[in-house]
Formats: C-alpha cells, sequence, structure tokens
C-alpha cells in the first residue's frame, strides 16, 4: 500500500519540492522594474515566489547593493535574472551563497577583472555605431527616445514602446566601465537567453559570453533587446529551466 501511496502525481509533487521556488529579477540600462510584468506573470501563475529588484542606476556599487538587499529578503535558494546591464551587476551580487543559478537576458557577463564597456568593444553593437546614446550634463545617459524602438524594443507594439522610451530610468555613464571582482558565473550554472535581431548588444557578443561561461543557452530569433517583453514565455521557461536545474 505504500508503494500505491507513491502515484506519478505525489512523485512528482516531491520532485518540485526540489526546485528553487524563489526568482530575482533585475533590470537593466535605461528600463525599469515594470518591463518584467509579463515574465512575472507566467512565473507567479506556476507557483514561483518573484522578487523585483529597483536598481537606482546612480552608481554600480549602488545597483549591486540594491540587488543583494532583495536577494537577502528571500526565504531560501533563488535564481538571480537579469537584462542587459543588469548582467553585470548581478555577476557581481550573485555571488551571495542563496544565488543557486544565474540567468542572463540579452544581458552583459564580464569576467573578474573585466566591464561591459571593454567587452562591448569585442563586438560592437548597432547602438554603439549610432547617435542614440545621449548623455546628461551631470553625467547620465539615456536613449533618445524617438529612436528607442528602433534599437532597444523593435519587436514591441508602437505605443508599449513609446511609453518605455518615456518611462526609461538614466543610467549614470561610469556605471558601464564598473569592473567585476569576482563573477558569480564561474562558479555558479548560468543560462543565457540571446535576442537574435538584438541591435543594443550584438547577439555575436552574447553568444560568446555563453560559450566562455558554458551557459545552457537559448536563443530567440528575431527578437529585440526587449526580448523580456516580446517574449516573456520563452524567457519565463528558461527562468524555470534553471529553477529545475540549479542545485
Amino acid at each position: 500500500m505504500a508503494l500505491l501511496l507513491l502515484s506519478p502525481g505525489a512523485s512528482t509533487a516531491q520532485n518540485n519540492d526540489h526546485h528553487v521556488h524563489n526568482v530575482v529579477l533585475v533590470h537593466g540600462a535605461w528600463a525599469d522594474g515594470s518591463g518584467w510584468k509579463s515574465v512575472y506573470d507566467v512565473l507567479t501563475r506556476d507557483g514561483y515566489n518573484v522578487s523585483i529588484v529597483q536598481e537606482p542606476e546612480t552608481s554600480f556599487q549602488d545597483d549591486v547593493a540594491a540587488t543583494k538587499r532583495v536577494i537577502a529578503q528571500q526565504d531560501g535558494p533563488c535564481i538571480l535574472v537579469a537584462h542587459s546591464y543588469g548582467g553585470a551587476a548581478t555577476t557581481e551580487a550573485g555571488n551571495e551563497l542563496s544565488v543557486a543559478g544565474l540567468v542572463y537576458v540579452a544581458a552583459h557577463m564580464p569576467d573578474a577583472g573585466g566591464s561591459e564597456a571593454e567587452d562591448g568593444r569585442r563586438f560592437p553593437s548597432d547602438l554603439s555605431k549610432s547617435t542614440g546614446i545621449k548623455k546628461t550634463p551631470d553625467g547620465f545617459t539615456y536613449l533618445d527616445p524617438a529612436q528607442f524602438q528602433e534599437y532597444f524594443a523593435a519587436d514591441v507594439p508602437l505605443d508599449q514602446a513609446k511609453f518605455m522610451a518615456q518611462s526609461q530610468a538614466p543610467n549614470f555613464a561610469d556605471n558601464f566601465k564598473a569592473v567585476i571582482t569576482k563573477a558569480a558565473w564561474s562558479t555558479k550554472p548560468s543560462w543565457m537567453v540571446v535576442a537574435g535581431s538584438d541591435r543594443t548588444i550584438n547577439p555575436e557578443l552574447e553568444r560568446w559570453y555563453a560559450k566562455r561561461a558554458h551557459s545552457h543557452t537559448i536563443e530567440v530569433p528575431g527578437a529585440s533587446h526587449a526580448v523580456y517583453v516580446s517574449h516573456p514565455k520563452e524567457v519565463a521557461a528558461t527562468i524555470e529551466d534553471a529553477a529545475e536545474h540549479a542545485q
């Protein structure tokens, strides 16, 4: 009778108990946490506890501290997920013991002693060759709203892309040059979602990052840099895969 109690459903439930249930989402430059809404909806529907970091983007140290603050609020191991510039902050913050795995979504993942600015020169992006990046008198960068959809969110509906452009969070320019002290991906499992038509980060750089880190790699053909907005199901599925296999 004891064996009969171990039905397939019961076995699955037991296996699910071994999954990582906490997910921490980190946005990138020229965006904020609200962009994760559709991914958040999928993950919470599937039973995950999801927290979203709002990086101040005033300094790299502030962004790492903001990420660690949310990690510390989790009730157990977590999967740390980052988009774009957020990948640098999570590469540093992901060394926290409770981080079981990292998911990079069209994100930078510098090595120790390196920076995303340095890595970006390996495979220059379309944006880096354009006039799209603007700078305020006090040293913050932002994306020209008139060029935002073209370079950041080409596969996002126009009205949504316009809202994203007008609600973007400027990023202090020196943040892109921040040097990593210890790369979390060098000791923890990682996943990379490559955005096939990314114009903000060259897809070749994303592939190079993933190969160097031996990341589980998922490519979304035709996706823009805002792949987490335009393809939330694929991004959420990658995060769930990480939660199932990162131990």
